[in-house]
């Protein structure tokens, strides 16, 4: 197990800390990695953040602006990009999304990259991880997870304790970010929490919150 913060040692809190935070979805990446960009936010003065949205469409948009919003609030250079790719199409649209990840690759290196994980079963988060992997290829790729039906969750080897303030607020950005989810049976508190809980048990988090990624190389 790692602990994110620590392999940070060689960069000092007032250097610029550059992050790219990539999501299928408009909930996805404060979902998956929503606690740490929080924690981030509020241990490094300099972050640069680069959050992309790959698909959104109608009111959706607008939850994805205000929650980027919410969760980046501090954070002194950001850039918030939201595209219009058709949710469950993504396989399909391969050539279009990879042009839209060969235009980021020219704009930032970033140190951390937030992706989807590679065993993911919903089809448009893998195009977004296989993508993120093939375009990046020198960077630190941490790979979160999506809480949903089909079971996919596995086991992460990276973790990123949160203290409990931070926990509770990514679970209070979401619910006001994302109305529009709230009649879907899991997108609920306790969803968001246990899973939080449950990966603070695993990396033996003092808070008993923490986010598990999936990382697949380290180097030091």
């Amino acid at each position: 197990m790692v602990e994110m913060i620590k392999l940070l040692y060689d960069k000092s809190k007032n250097e610029p800390l550059k992050i790219l935070c990539l999501g299928a979805h408009s909930d996805d990446i404060e979902i998956g990695c929503g606690g740490t960009i929080l924690k981030l936010s509020g241990e490094y003065p300099n972050l640069n953040v680069v959050w992309v949205v790959f698909g959104a469409s109608g009111v959706r948009i607008e939850e994805a602006q205000k929650s980027a919003e919410l969760f980046l609030t501090g954070v002194g250079k950001k850039k918030i990009l939201i595209k219009n790719f058709r949710d469950g199409y993504f396989p399909s649209q391969g050539t279009e999304i990879k042009d839209q990840f060969e235009d980021l690759k020219k704009s930032i290196s970033p140190d951390i990259i937030f992706t989807h994980y590679r065993d993911d079963l919903h089809q448009d988060h893998r195009v977004i991880e296989e993508l993120t992997l093939n375009t990046f290829r020198n960077h630190l790729i941490l790979e979160y997870e999506i809480p949903k039906y089909d079971g996919d969750l596995g086991r992460p080897n990276f973790f990123v304790h949160l203290d409990e303030a931070i926990a509770l607020r990514k679970i209070r950005y979401l619910l006001e970010a994302f109305p529009t989810q709230r009649n879907r049976y899991w997108f609920h508190e306790d969803t968001f929490r246990s899973l939080m809980q449950l990966r603070g048990i695993e990396s033996r988090s003092p808070s008993k919150f923490s986010e598990g990624f999936y990382a697949y190389k380290v180097v030091l």
